[in-house]
């Protein structure tokens, strides 16, 4: 007999969705376009940047056939201001998600347009419409923008960050201390820099999932009211979501099956006042 799955997705179905993020690579090789589901990657020529899937940048760096070039948003001075504007500015609400993507209006100069939509490639620079939608027509929601490239703006944290930092660490750490380090090539750090710069990156994250987390669970007091309490949940990652359900849903559980009970006491009585008041009214009718 197979036993119920827990409600949402697991942590190995979110680590997998954050694969299909598109991050930055720098090719040693020549490779031709490739077909996938999403569509085309673009061709890699070297040194052009490309961005491609998680997934396939981490296949291409296991076979040294490219190097990653993480966001900006993983430099340590990045997390740094992200811990500090959620402890100290703001210490209530979450750091906002990645704004859209923009590009210059050549018609107005000094102006840009958020660029709102995407067309049939993954690296698609197809020009947009008069209405800021490319001639794709496809609305792309936050967690499927391209904030996990190295053109993604610092300050930010996208939708599947932790994930991505994660496996960044994980499989490309060279590339990571070495772009983070000014370096420029992973062969130009040394191993101490490189651990040094590793260890810094892996201590800011613990920090700001240790501040993050502590605030999910505080915001849960704004469901125990039992007129049904608004929680937000703007600029809360995949990995928090998912680590954090259990809990939140065991609150609103709890919560209720308490409303209930209060409804029923109260209810009760309410009956049993009726009751007696109904008994007083026939006792002086009948003259007793």
């Amino acid at each position: 007999m197979a036993l119920p799955l827990p409600p949402g997705l697991t942590h190995a179905e979110v680590a997998f969705l954050a694969e299909m993020e598109l991050v930055t690579v720098i090719p040693r090789q020549r490779l031709d376009s490739i077909d996938l589901l999403g569509g085309k990657t673009p061709p890699l020529r070297p040194p052009h940047r490309a961005d491609l899937p998680l997934w396939l940048a981490l296949l291409l760096k296991k076979q040294r056939r490219a190097n990653i070039l993480p966001p900006a948003w993983l430099h340590p001075a990045s997390l740094a201001d992200i811990i500090h504007a959620e402890t100290k500015i703001n210490p209530q609400a979450f750091s906002d998600p990645p704004p859209p993507p923009s590009r210059a209006d050549p018609s107005r100069p000094g102006l840009a347009r958020r660029q709102q939509g995407a067309g049939g490639n993954i690296n698609n620079n197809n020009d947009d419409d008069d209405d800021g939608v490319y001639s794709g027509g496809l609305i792309l929601s936050a967690p499927f923008r391209p904030s996990c490239t190295a053109d993604a703006p610092a300050g930010y944290l996208p939708y599947h960050w932790l994930e991505v930092a994660e496996q960044l660490l994980a499989h490309a750490g060279d590339d990571v201390a070495a772009a983070l380090g000014g370096g420029g090539t992973a062969a130009s750090a040394s191993s101490a820099s490189s651990a040094t710069i590793l260890g810094e990156v892996r201590g800011l994250l613990r920090d700001l999932v240790e501040v993050r987390a502590a605030k999910l669970r505080s915001s849960t007091a704004a469901l125990g009211s039992f007129g049904g309490g608004i929680m937000s949940l703007r600029g809360v990652g995949a990995m928090e979501l998912a680590e954090t359900r259990g809990f939140v849903l065991g609150v609103v559980d709890g919560v209720r099956k308490l409303g209930a009970s209060v409804e029923t006491a109260r209810r009760e009585a309410e009956e049993e006042g009726m009751d007696e008041g109904g008994d007083g009214e026939s006792d002086e009718e009948m003259g007793f």
